[in-house]
């Protein structure tokens, strides 16, 4: 299962496309108390977070799954805009496992949702 925090439609739609015919379950969480509802709840293989949602609060989200000592293992990959080195930086220092341009993540996507990556 993956778990998304993402509140763009055109990421949740490619994130859903890809995942449907490799049989993986896509749950998305919008505020950083469903985040880390959902995720100690179901364990998630990966955590996949837009670090341009300002809305979600993902670096708050992340901080707060990273300090917990049930979902501090969890695999955490992000996408921003690649003209924010400060978000990148932030979110890095947050924990990401991974944060990547917005056209990398597109590109990456069907081995990170397969687990290849």
């Amino acid at each position: 299962m993956i778990l998304a925090a993402v509140d763009d439609l055109l990421f949740s739609s490619k994130i859903r496309s890809v995942a449907k015919p490799l049989g993986v379950e896509v749950v998305f969480a919008r505020t950083p108390e469903a985040i880390a509802a959902e995720a100690r709840a179901r364990t998630p293989a990966l955590v996949i977070f837009d670090f341009d949602a300002s809305r979600i609060r993902p670096l708050e989200a992340l901080a707060a799954l990273k300090q917990d000592p049930e979902t501090a293992g969890v695999r955490v990959v992000g996408f921003v805009s690649h003209v924010r080195a400060d978000t990148i930086s932030a979110a890095r220092a947050a924990g990401a496992d991974e944060v990547m341009a917005r056209s990398a993540f597109v590109s990456a996507l069907p081995d990170l949702v397969s687990g290849g990556r």
